[in-house]
């Protein structure tokens, strides 16, 4: 059954579309910062920006090449995604709701209203 925690966290990553774009240049082959900024014409600190948060995500790896850092799509990582996302179309169309899995936490309002309602000492 598929996490909703992790299936967000998918979501989250890529609906940036120059992300998603990032992400499907690298699928063709590794590029550095400033190759990936002329393709997608935006400036490399940009770039530089959405590689780390796919890089926090564990969907791109990079590796040291002399003087540059090349990027390349971590399959493995790319390969459960897709599963995983599969998993969420394949159950989306029953009558009756999804097999997706709740992590099983307080509820946020619960939460909220602790901390809201604190006194000063």
């Amino acid at each position: 059954m598929p996490n909703a925690r992790k299936l967000a966290r998918i979501c989250k990553v890529l609906s940036v579309e120059t992300r998603l774009r990032i992400v499907l240049m690298l699928i063709d082959g590794a590029l550095c910062v400033n190759a990936i900024a002329g393709r997608l014409h935006v400036t490399p600190a940009a770039v530089s920006q959405h590689l780390r948060i796919l890089r926090d995500a564990e969907l791109v790896t990079a590796s040291k090449r002399g003087y540059y850092v090349h990027y390349t799509v971590n399959e493995t990582t790319l390969a459960r995604w897709k599963k995983l996302i599969g998993e969420i179309l394949d159950t989306g169309g029953r009558r009756g709701g999804g097999s997706l899995t709740a992590p099983t936490t307080r509820p946020y309002h619960s939460i909220h209203r602790q901390s809201h309602y604190k006194k000063a000492t």
